[in-house]
């Protein structure tokens, strides 16, 4: 996996997981890879991956069975979507909205786009 700069890595790891539960790779109730497991597999320290973990089990996106491992939590892509909503209007919109004002684009043009852009996915 290849890590970027401008997010600690722990929180890459969860958003490399949260990809595997949206997609249904990893479903509800199911067991996940463990955290040496995952470590190992993106090739970074275990210690990092249990910080994804722990994040991930306080937002109720994964519990774990004692001796066991981690599960995917019921309702889990419901979190993940919440979360990921909270993200893109405190984080992701603001710095767009800057640089739509530093480059002078109007929301109208961004609907425009939406909507060639919602045409061509379908």
């Amino acid at each position: 996996m290849d890590f970027k700069a401008n997010k600690p890595i722990y929180l890459q790891i969860v958003d490399f997981c949260f990809q595997h539960i949206l997609t249904g790779e990893w479903r509800e109730d199911e067991r996940i890879p463990s955290v040496r497991e995952l470590a190992m597999t993106l090739q970074v320290n275990p210690n990092t991956a249990m910080r994804a973990f722990e994040y991930m089990q306080s937002e109720e996106i994964i519990y774990s069975k004692r001796g066991m491992g981690y599960y995917v939590a019921e309702n889990a892509r419901g979190q993940i979507s919440k979360l990921q909503k909270k993200e893109f209007f405190e984080e992701v919109l603001p710095e767009t909205f800057r640089s739509m004002n530093l480059l002078d684009i109007s929301i109208d043009d961004i609907v425009k786009q939406y909507e060639q852009f919602k045409k061509e996915v379908k």
